[in-house]
């Protein structure tokens, strides 16, 4: 398979990250609604909704808002106006939605955890996206730098680059495997699940940004790593308890 996988039906070019991102949503939605079945959800389904509504209207914002930011500097041409409006990233998705949730949570006056359940449907939509990222190759702003590693694989442009893609669906596996065992065997207070997994994927998004080739650098840090470590800072009561008190059954 060649890479950037570009499957034709009817003639027509699909664009297959465009279809595995859709297919993403309704997945990773269909899984929530089963989770949430099968569990004693004590948020009633009215304040529920208003919470997915608030994080869905955060995370539209936040990850268009992030993907401009990633770079700044560009022209404001009218092609490039309209491509930088369809920019978007998952880490400006994922802490707008947080934002998004708080700000509904605090207008309906909910006061219990909510992010929970959202956590593995919430990997298994990144999972499938990061697949649509990969077959895209250079098509999508997902590559890694060029290497001489035995990792490197040509992207679509000739040249062995980091598959930072790839990379980041095993972390997702590992992520989604360790989450589990600690869901079952630590004891873990509600909502500290889903702090543990924005703990966990922004500290590897910050990691993995080094092998990336961004153009847009404050401090020697790319802008999804300062949102890495605003999302940090903003847990940071949460890293001191989850440090000092975890105890397994």
């Amino acid at each position: 398979m060649q890479i950037p996988f570009q499957p034709e039906v009817f003639g027509i070019t699909l664009n297959i990250h465009l279809i595995l991102e859709y297919l993403a949503f309704f997945i990773a939605f269909r899984y929530y609604v089963i989770l949430r079945r099968k569990s004693d959800d004590h948020i009633n389904s009215g304040n529920r909704l208003s919470i997915i509504l608030g994080a869905a209207l955060g995370a539209l914002i936040g990850s268009r808002f992030i993907g401009i930011l990633e770079n700044p500097l560009v022209d404001f041409s009218e092609a490039n106006s309209i491509q930088l409006l369809n920019t978007k990233t998952i880490m400006g998705g994922l802490f707008g939605g947080l934002l998004g949730v708080e700000l509904a949570k605090k207008i309906i006056g909910e006061q219990s955890s909510s992010g929970d359940l959202f956590v593995f449907p919430i990997i298994l939509g990144i999972f499938i996206g990061r697949v649509g990222c990969f077959l895209s190759g250079i098509n999508e702003f997902t590559y890694g730098n060029v290497t001489n590693s035995i990792f490197g694989m040509d992207l679509g442009d000739g040249l062995l680059r980091h598959p930072t893609s790839l990379y980041e669906l095993v972390f997702l596996i590992l992520l989604f495997i360790g989450l589990q065992f600690l869901r079952k065997r630590a004891n873990l207070k509600n909502g500290e699940l889903f702090k543990i997994f924005m703990l966990a994927y922004f500290g590897f998004r910050f990691i993995i940004e080094f092998l990336k080739p961004n153009v847009f650098h404050v401090f020697g840090l790319s802008t999804i790593q300062l949102l890495c470590v605003i999302c940090w800072l903003y847990y940071s009561r949460t890293i001191a308890k989850l440090l000092l008190g975890w105890k397994l059954r």
